[in-house]
């Protein structure tokens, strides 16, 4: 389902990355296939160090369709993005990739709290969200992580994930699955 970043998938998804219905959505929109190829070089050096995790996700056959990312890593918190190509949007690889990341950080990176900041029209981003029960709106809870991210003005809608909450929610989720 997700996997650390490498860069003979670049190809893919910057192919994937270029589609004008998910490029304005993109954390790292390059320009062309040797800057994603450079950004993502960089992303792998930034793991390393410890100031971000990246994982490119997978389809059902093992094939990359997008990525999602920890970024901003500090004090055990961090920023999530993820985007996926549009010829995946739909079936449930949104879903799976975020609860498979957010257990890989709060199990293994011992991360306490994910924020994800969604631009107000991005709607579908939104929908998709909101649907996942562990991850909660969070403009006035965290009011001054909303301002700092809404500086100039207010472009984006603020969520986060709590570890404890998602590693609760999570045995719910499993649950359900088994059953």
């Amino acid at each position: 389902m997700i996997k650390k970043r490498d860069l003979h998938e670049c190809h893919v998804l910057y192919s994937l990355m270029m589609d004008p219905v998910v490029f304005p959505y993109v954390r790292y929109p390059c320009q062309s296939y040797e800057e994603y190829l450079f950004m993502t070089k960089q992303l792998i050096a930034e793991e390393e160090q410890g100031t971000c995790i990246s994982r490119t996700i997978l389809n059902d056959m093992g094939h990359p369709i997008g990525t999602i990312d920890l970024y901003n890593i500090v004090h055990h918190t961090g920023f999530m993005a993820t985007w996926i190509g549009t010829p995946y949007f739909g079936q449930g690889y949104n879903r799976r990739a975020k609860e498979s990341f957010l257990s890989e950080l709060f199990l293994e990176h011992h991360i306490d709290t994910v924020f994800l900041k969604i631009r107000k029209q991005n709607i579908r981003s939104k929908k998709a969200v909101e649907k996942l029960p562990y991850i909660e709106l969070a403009n006035d809870t965290n009011y001054e992580v909303y301002k700092s991210v809404n500086h100039t003005q207010q472009i984006y809608d603020l969520y986060h994930v709590k570890r404890l909450g998602f590693l609760e929610r999570r045995e719910d989720i499993q649950h359900v699955v088994a059953t």
